[in-house]
């Protein structure tokens, strides 16, 4: 499952929605494990046709590196 949330947007003249400044979309998916939810928000990223977007792939690193921690102990 994959959820967009989108703020900061508004629809141009064309019923399309468009960035209206600062963070506009967020994502968030379920799934398995955390990288199999990480693939699938990826993917949905990826599908979005926004050619002057900009998004980061860096954002689940903290709960990557919490699940290795805790996985060892």
């Amino acid at each position: 499952m994959v959820t967009i949330f989108h703020a900061g947007t508004a629809l141009d003249s064309g019923s399309k929605f468009i960035a209206n400044g600062g963070r506009v979309i967020g994502i968030t998916a379920k799934g398995k494990d955390i990288e199999e939810a990480r693939d699938r928000a990826y993917n949905a990223v990826d599908e979005i046709d926004w050619p002057e977007g900009f998004f980061r792939r860096d954002v689940r690193w903290r709960a990557l590196c919490h699940k290795q921690l805790t996985s060892h102990l």
